[in-house]
């Protein structure tokens, strides 16, 4: 997620400028045909063009309207585990009742959720076959003003400091990790209400929590595993390109009638005015395949390490803690 009040031009233009360059390939080519060669055939109607155009606006809004929707759905997710999770540690705190290590137990079962965290956003930031971070040159590029935690350590390094060695190798020999935990979590509140240390009914609220923490984890899970429909994406990408090889074909059609009033230098805007507007639709593209993916580990990703290690400290110090693990902090404006 980016911080700053905007992307500066500084990053921004040369994350697109792959687009600039084949802008001015697509309208250099044909100009120069035109102008040297007397190719007039080329130049063609401007009312193709518009049609095309407003087909392809109107495709281009269509997929970045979803794909925030994507986004914003992601964070309210991770909203939401803030909520639960909060709600789930003041419960522990208050619900289980022992006498003797009362704080060792309360303990055990937090950094239990601190390690459902960890498990939930490493699952979250693996690699995908339809993602694009480290797949696009422009995005790997770009890798270079920030890191992803989840690709720069291991999660069996990280379960140390919240798991025993039993539990943290029963958890890194299963599939799917973080649901594990939330089952391994279950089955001790079933037993601390066996033993008389949770309520009946203040063990079904417990037990509740765990089922939303369930339903908020698969959400994230269906965003993660389920791709932006590829035929809409298809067909946004092959729009998009249709249009910006018809604009400076229509750009020399128009000014190619102005020649005769103001001399032959004219044809030459056709470059700038075509990779001005081919840039426009091209970087909305982009921006829309950058947005697809919110758990991707993209510079627009929802921020799951940021909120996972904000939640960590509050639930730390409902325990009484005072050696507090440092909240993350944005990395040239992009936090993670």
């Amino acid at each position: 997620m980016n911080t700053s009040s905007h992307y500066k031009l500084q990053h921004f233009i040369p994350w697109t400028r792959q687009k600039i360059f084949k802008m001015l390939l697509l309208s250099l080519v044909p100009t120069v045909l035109f102008y040297y060669l007397d190719w007039k055939w080329i130049a063609i109607p401007w009312v193709p063009v518009a049609l095309i155009g407003t087909a392809t606006a109107f495709i281009s809004g269509f997929k970045n309207t979803q794909t925030y929707n994507r986004m914003w759905e992601a964070r309210t997710i991770y909203g939401a585990i803030i909520n639960s999770s909060r709600a789930f540690g003041m419960m522990v705190k208050d619900f289980i009742r022992t006498d003797v290590n009362e704080r060792d137990l309360h303990k055990e079962v937090i950094y239990r959720h601190f390690a459902w965290l960890t498990a939930l956003r490493f699952q979250l930031r693996e690699t995908k076959s339809w993602e694009n971070v480290k797949t696009k040159s422009y995005n790997k590029e770009y890798l270079k003003y920030y890191q992803v935690p989840e690709w720069e350590s291991s999660l069996d390094d990280e379960l140390k400091a919240f798991l025993s060695e039993k539990e943290r190798q029963y958890i890194l020999s299963t599939k799917n990790r973080a649901t594990q935990l939330l089952a391994l979590q279950s089955a001790q509140l079933k037993e601390l209400n066996k033993q008389g240390f949770i309520l009946d009914y203040n063990y079904v609220a417990l037990e509740n929590q765990l089922k939303d923490l369930f339903d908020q984890q698969g959400k994230a899970e269906r965003i993660k595993n389920f791709p932006y429909p590829r035929q809409f994406s298809s067909i946004n990408l092959y729009f998009t390109n249709l249009l910006c090889f018809l604009i400076p074909l229509g750009f020399i059609g128009e000014l190619s009638k102005l020649m005769a009033n103001m001399g032959d230098w004219v044809i030459w805007l056709t470059i700038p005015l075509s990779v001005l507007v081919g840039w426009v639709f091209l970087v909305l593209e982009q921006i829309g395949e950058s947005t697809e993916n919110p758990f991707e580990g993209s510079a627009n990703d929802i921020p799951i390490t940021q909120i996972s290690r904000n939640i960590e400290i509050d639930l730390r110090e409902m325990l009484g803690e005072k050696d507090l693990p440092p909240a993350i902090q944005p990395q040239n404006n992009i936090i993670m």
